[in-house]
């Protein structure tokens, strides 16, 4: 009987046992399709021209030449609830808010009261608002803390310029802008390959870059050359200037983000490794003619939804898997200034798209314009950290751990945000 009694429960242990790395084999499978892209609006976009307040008196009051109107009046916002409404030039992104799959949190940002454009930009990538010493930057941090294998297309920056959140050790790939960015370069000879072989062969960090930069090159061209194959089969889902132009940075502008987001989106989609990436859009500093429902910021707002809604077409089904955050470094003042346009301020608006996002809701802790309500007496005020927003994706979404947050986050205690993120 003791025997018997030993062997049921040894069995039980066993089926314990198999079940459980089934359960975290799944775990890790499911963990692996997960996906965030982070597009940072450079020249900090009017945020209160996305998703703008309406229902608050002191908001037209404040822009006699800038406020949109009110839902159902000529170029009115597309209304979104009793307060605010979407910049009608948004319209396309529309239809994801009705189904849920698009939602906002306003008056967000960086705790760090800073109106220079590279530092609030510094402090948003580096994840460490008022440090300027942190030398990582916060997706860099996090490619090496994600549950599960490490590769080198893990993690994807597109642009020609290489952005401080990625900064740091952890290997990213780079996939540049336009239709030629995977063309082959001096890099992808054989022979200059061999030559760089031998340079770095002694120098086991060189020697590692270049490797993951070479073998990171070769894979997203296979991914996007077997994506391409796919759709020819029928598979798969297919104004003014800046004040500033040294404020974007090096980023491309609205109007040619549309046919790069779109081939972002399809190399996610099509390389089963990448699990992050990153890109930028530039042309937000708008101190002059800024416009109202026409104009300046309109023509780019819609050049950004056209490029917002061409990534989710490239994502295709992994639409349901992808997070999208688009977030720029401070928003701009309440009131209009003398020539047209909104001065650099405080709270802006973060974006939230994708399957996993608990859409159709404007998130956060909202202020009001009331004067006395204002930062400084002029600014939307920041009552949610970027990082209360951030700080859930990583970790309901992607299986970061609190040790894990605490490391791509440092000294960050984490604060209250009203609203969920992402769906139960």
């Amino acid at each position: 009987m003791q025997r018997r009694n030993f062997l049921l429960q040894t069995g039980a242990l066993a089926g314990w046992t198999l079940w459980s790395r089934a359960a975290r084999a799944a775990a890790s499978t499911e963990l692996a399709k997960r996906k965030l892209v982070v597009v940072m609006l450079r020249g900090a976009v009017d945020g209160l021209s996305v998703v703008v307040p309406y229902g608050e008196a002191d908001y037209a009051k404040s822009r006699t030449s800038t406020a949109l109107a009110a839902p159902g009046a000529e170029d009115g916002v597309l209304k979104l609830d009793s307060r605010f409404g979407l910049n009608p030039a948004l319209g396309r992104l529309k239809p994801f808010w009705d189904q849920g799959a698009l939602g906002f949190v306003h008056a967000s940002g960086s705790p760090d009261p800073t109106r220079s454009h590279f530092d609030a930009q510094d402090y948003m990538e580096s994840g460490t608002p008022g440090r300027k010493s942190t030398p990582d930057g916060w997706m860099n941090r996090l490619v090496a803390r994600m549950p599960g294998e490490a590769a080198p297309t893990r993690a994807v920056s597109m642009g020609a310029t290489p952005p401080r959140i990625f900064a740091g050790t952890a290997s990213v790939a780079s996939l540049g802008v336009g239709p030629r960015a995977l063309d082959p370069k001096a890099i992808d000879d054989p022979k200059v390959q061999a030559a760089l072989d031998k340079m770095y062969g002694q120098d086991a960090t060189m020697a590692r870059t270049y490797k993951d930069t070479t073998e990171g090159r070769g894979e997203m061209k296979r991914s996007m050359e077997a994506g391409q194959a796919r759709r020819a089969q029928g598979g798969g889902m297919a104004g003014g200037r800046s004040m500033d132009p040294s404020a974007d940075n090096g980023a491309p502008s609205a109007r040619s983000f549309a046919a790069d987001a779109r081939r972002l989106g399809q190399l996610i989609q099509a390389d089963a490794h990448t699990q992050l990436a990153f890109t930028s859009v530039g042309g937000w500093d708008t101190h002059v003619n800024q416009g109202g429902a026409k104009g300046q910021l309109a023509n780019k707002l819609a050049s950004l939804g056209e490029g917002l809604e061409a990534l989710a077409q490239g994502l295709g089904d992994s639409l349901k898997d992808t997070v999208i955050v688009v977030m720029s470094e401070f928003g701009r003042t309440v009131r209009q200034n003398g020539t047209g346009g909104t001065d650099h301020g405080r709270g802006n608006v973060m974006w939230l798209l994708g399957g996993p996002v608990a859409g159709g809701q404007v998130l956060g802790d909202w202020p009001g314009l009331e004067t006395s309500a204002l930062a400084d007496g002029r600014d939307l005020a920041v009552t949610t950290d970027f990082r209360s927003v951030l700080s859930p994706i990583l970790q309901r979404h992607l299986g970061v751990s609190d040790a894990a947050l605490a490391q791509v986050f440092p000294g960050y205690s984490g604060g209250a945000l009203k609203g969920q993120v992402l769906r139960a």
